[in-house]
């Protein structure tokens, strides 16, 4: 027993405090099972579903086709909505910033691919589109480190062309709506195409600025270290200077006494990079007029001269 009630540890009898916030793990429980990532695991469901329906009996029987283009309906229908969910009620989590790409990805190249294998779509279509997709992905992992490209207006409505026309490939159409579903697929492909460069356009742009900035900040911060590094720098070696003058003038102090002990005298020589230094000059017994006055051994030599006489 910790004394704690339950509410206080979040435990059974716990309550939401009115402006406050959940825990970790709370979040995160709680985010992972949101409507948005149950949609996107649905899409991701729906992809073999798809294919399945649309090859059952050799891939021509309009009724599994309908069935097939069903399927294919929910699955971009998930697609607008998961995404606006997510944004809107701050439902925005790292499974769902991985599976709903892989999702749109998944149930678009599936009905390519599949419409390919079944004879109704050129396979260039196919293959500039999944080139296309899979060129932009793995563009936005390159220069996610330095910008985030957002989704364009014309990326949003080669989207909406791409599922429209694929939708309409999936039905077993005759006649005009066949003549239109191909212009409906040029269309998806020639903004596929203009999309595709624009992103590219995007992205070189982005990184040129974010590297332009990080040179501009790392030149900033080299001038701040120098600087920084310069101004101790300084201040030491005045400090330095001003210990070689004490010194040097301490020294020539005790030069000059023991020049008078001997028979010279201890001048103070100015030098301009060590201060004063003591120098030692050979004079008479006395010390040179104004010099400093004897001291230590120099003192004693003189009280035994006055006891003698």
């Amino acid at each position: 027993m910790t004394g704690v009630p339950a509410a206080a540890t979040g435990g059974p009898g716990a309550k939401p405090v009115r402006g406050g916030k959940l825990g970790t793990a709370a979040v995160n429980q709680a985010s992972l099972w949101n409507i948005a990532n149950i949609l996107t695991m649905v899409r991701l469901l729906l992809v073999p579903g798809f294919v399945l329906l649309l090859f059952h009996n050799g891939g021509y029987d309009p009724a599994w086709r309908s069935f097939a283009w069903a399927a294919f309906a929910i699955a971009m229908i998930t697609d607008l909505f998961d995404g606006h969910l997510a944004r809107t009620y701050n439902l925005v989590t790292d499974f769902g910033k991985i599976a709903d790409p892989i999702a749109d990805k998944a149930i678009m190249g599936a009905a390519l691919i599949s419409l390919s294998i079944l004879g109704d779509l050129p396979w260039w279509i196919t293959g500039v589109i999944l080139a296309r997709e899979l060129g932009i992905t793995l563009m936005r992992f390159w220069v996610i480190r330095h910008a985030v490209i957002p989704a364009s207006r014309g990326g949003k409505l080669k989207t909406l062309a791409q599922g429209t026309a694929a939708g309409m490939y999936v039905l077993m159409l005759t006649g005009p709506l066949a003549t239109l579903r191909f212009w409906v697929m040029m269309v998806a492909v020639v903004l596929t195409v203009v999309t595709g460069l624009d992103y590219v356009r995007q992205a070189v742009v982005l990184r040129r600025r974010s590297l332009a900035a990080e040179r501009a900040a790392a030149g900033r911060t080299t001038e701040a270290l120098q600087e920084a590094a310069g101004s101790p720098g300084a201040a030491g070696g005045s400090g330095a200077g001003g210990a070689s003058g004490v010194a040097g003038g301490a020294a020539g102090g005790v030069s000059s006494g023991m020049g008078g002990a001997a028979g010279g005298s201890g001048v103070g020589v100015t030098d301009a990079d060590a201060g004063v230094t003591g120098v030692g000059v050979t004079g008479s017994t006395a010390g040179l007029p104004g010099g400093p006055a004897p001291t230590g051994p120099a003192v004693s030599a003189r009280d035994g001269a006055e006891a003698e006489r």
